[in-house]
């Protein structure tokens, strides 16, 4: 796949502090922040609550539940999303007085996604009076149907796409649904569900809910470590307000004021908590919660959140890690199974199809979306990966996890076939770039064709052409650790807010593989050759490893600090080798 390098523009008219380092404000610039408050992180500069449709009703609901001692339960999604918004709920709910709160996960290979009816089956055993969905249920119109007529009200919390219905649900918080004004459109599940906490610690407040009881009042910044850590994970775009919980909650891990859990999880993975970045939480901590969803259970995810203690974290973390790595190894396979596939249906002397529709009769359903990401990686097309349904859905259905490139919204997508063809797909949802399907295996064909013919009509060829954006060159003054460590602290970066990037040409003084897969190069600047340069590139594709006597290269890089025995210098991280020559 060839790639096509770009420089980003920037915007000189904004006014930013003079005091700037010349390469931050010419990285904010590209960035089209509006205004210098978008780099004030306080939580002072937040959305205020009451902003979200629906959220005064909600805390009406909890504060009349909570003054009756109801039994509560949440009902969770099986990712880091709905993991930590689980665990905050718990935790909020049980600081704010409740008498019982206890929580629902489905297993996705038994019942799938959402409050579905067979879900509400579950919850009436727990004999709840009110059920509170996080990160799900802005579509489980016959869940809330079910627990309606068994008696139980129900709140939802989401930040999926609605449909034109809504459920029947006593209330409602979800920015993305009909009507509601609340201006970050892109806040996670777990933001969701603290802003709604945060409201009702509000209402408890001045109704003297703490006072009364002799109660301490819970102090809600406490969670923002899980808000952060569900925001990176669940890939929502940096907007300003999502930059400030994920700031606010880095800030707290870093000086070590977290729960026993995310201290776990940094330790099985290597990373120490006063140097961790937002791409640690998106690619360290996160994989290793989701892998309990994808492979078993994410209660062993939300259980290590809540853990009362460093012991049972560590125990719970180490499980956790353990699937991880099981993970990784399924999806190796289907990976190498999945671009196989790829070069069956584009030989080197025809065009790859607009979109692509993958599947294997072996493959695992909680891994397929892993798949689609890498394949849609590999050749800059939308691609759906299918796999066999689990246990206790119907027989010769298909579950799809759909990841798609800019330009193209998936779940608009899926609902344009669904209308142009009625019953071909038995449910969908999800966002603009993820979504979900089902649809019958013996139909696989036909949406295969409708799916193709959809990306055909909707992007052109100048779409399908991957693309590296760039920030620019970096000087060889600036080839330093402190501008590296600078860029850092200007974070959090993340989806619709990039970590920087540039680019450049090296002398290449030596490269050598590590564990067959990762490239180590030593380099330098042709404007300063006495200045050696450490650089890797992590799992290199064959075809972009430069030859044995290749004296140059060219790079797509961010700068990085790599710590070795104690000590941190710079490294670039090579995102994309360009050429080599």
């Amino acid at each position: 796949m060839s790639i096509k390098l770009e420089r980003r523009s920037a915007a000189t008219n904004i006014q930013l502090p003079d005091n700037l380092h010349p390469l931050l404000r010419r990285i904010y610039q590209q960035r089209a922040i509006e205004s210098v408050s978008e780099l004030e992180l306080s939580l002072g500069r937040l959305i205020k609550p009451d902003g979200l449709l629906g959220i005064e009703s909600a805390v009406a609901l909890l504060h009349r539940h909570l003054e009756a001692g109801s039994k509560i339960l949440i009902v969770a999604d099986f990712d880091a999303d709905g993991a930590t918004s689980c665990a905050l709920a718990m935790l909020a709910l049980s600081s704010c007085g409740a008498a019982e709160v206890d929580y629902l996960v489905p297993n996705r290979f038994e019942y799938g996604y959402g409050l579905t009816p067979e879900i509400v089956e579950l919850a009436i055993q727990r004999q709840p009076q009110l059920l509170v969905t996080v990160d799900n249920g802005i579509s489980s119109l016959d869940g809330v149907n079910a627990a309606r007529a068994a008696g139980i009200e129900v709140l939802i919390t989401d930040h999926h796409l609605a449909a034109s219905k809504l459920p029947a649900a006593e209330a409602i918080v979800n920015p993305n649904q009909p009507g509601c004004g609340f201006p970050s459109k892109c806040i996670a599940g777990v933001g969701v569900i603290f802003y709604v906490m945060l409201a009702l610690r509000g209402k408890l407040r001045e109704c003297g809910w703490f006072s009364e009881r002799e109660m301490l009042e819970p102090r809600m910044a406490e969670l923002l470590d899980l808000v952060a850590l569900g925001t990176v994970a669940d890939v929502v775009a940096l907007d300003h307000n999502n930059r400030i919980l994920v700031s606010e909650g880095l800030r707290r891990i870093r000086a070590g004021r977290t729960r026993p859990g995310i201290l776990a999880l940094l330790e099985v993975a290597g990373r120490r908590a006063e140097r961790i970045s937002a791409a640690d939480l998106g690619f360290s901590l996160g994989p290793r919660l989701n892998a309990a969803g994808r492979l078993d259970d994410m209660s062993t995810g939300i259980e290590c959140l809540l853990a009362p203690d460093a012991a049972t974290a560590r125990r719970l973390a180490v499980q956790l890690d353990s699937m991880n790595q099981d993970r990784k190894q399924i999806e190796a396979g289907m990976k190498e199974r999945a671009l196989a596939i790829v070069d069956q249906l584009s030989p080197a002397q025809e065009v790859t199809p607009a979109a692509l529709c993958l599947h294997d009769a072996n493959w695992h359903e909680g891994v397929v979306g892993l798949v689609a990401s890498r394949v849609k990686d590999r050749v800059h097309r939308p691609v759906i990966a299918f796999a066999v349904a689990g246990a206790g859905n119907a027989a010769g259905e298909l579950k799809g996890s759909a990841r798609s490139i800019h330009g193209f919204h998936i779940r608009d997508a899926l609902d344009a076939i669904a209308t142009r063809n009625p019953g071909l797909i038995r449910k969908f949802g999800g966002h603009a770039m993820a979504a979900g399907l089902s649809l019958e295996k013996h139909r696989l064909g036909e949406f295969t064709a409708a799916f193709i013919a959809e990306a055909e009509r909707s992007l052109s060829e100048d779409q399908l052409r991957a693309r590296v954006l760039s920030d620019g060159e970096v000087t060889v003054e600036d080839l330093r650790l402190e501008v590296a460590e600078l860029l850092q602290q200007a974070g959090p970066w993340g989806q619709a807010f990039p970590e920087p990037l540039f680019d450049g040409r090296f002398n290449i003084v030596s490269q050598r593989k590590l564990a067959e897969r990762h490239l180590k190069l030593t380099l330098s600047h042709p404007d300063a050759p006495q200045q050696i340069i450490d650089a890797i590139a992590f799992n290199v594709e064959a075809e972009a490893w430069p030859a044995a006597e290749a004296s140059e290269i060219a790079i797509a890089y961010r700068l990085d600090g790599n710590e070795f025995r104690g000590r941190v210098s710079l490294q670039l991280r090579i995102e994309h080798i360009l050429d080599s020559r």
